[in-house]
């Protein structure tokens, strides 16, 4: 049986080169805004702010 749950799946885009780098879950009801986590891109070959995207 599969059970319910609250976890989606998000993907983080870099703020300033726009890739979509990382993927996560996470729980809708304990975080319900968009989650913003210092990640490194290694496009922009530094640590820069990831934003939570559909």
């Amino acid at each position: 049986m599969a059970t319910k749950t609250t976890r989606t799946k998000i993907t983080f885009e870099c703020t300033e080169c726009k890739n979509r780098n990382y993927n996560s879950f996470k729980n809708k009801k304990n975080d319900p805004d968009r989650l913003t986590i210092n990640k490194y891109c290694p496009f922009c070959k530094k640590h820069t702010a990831h934003k939570e995207t559909k």
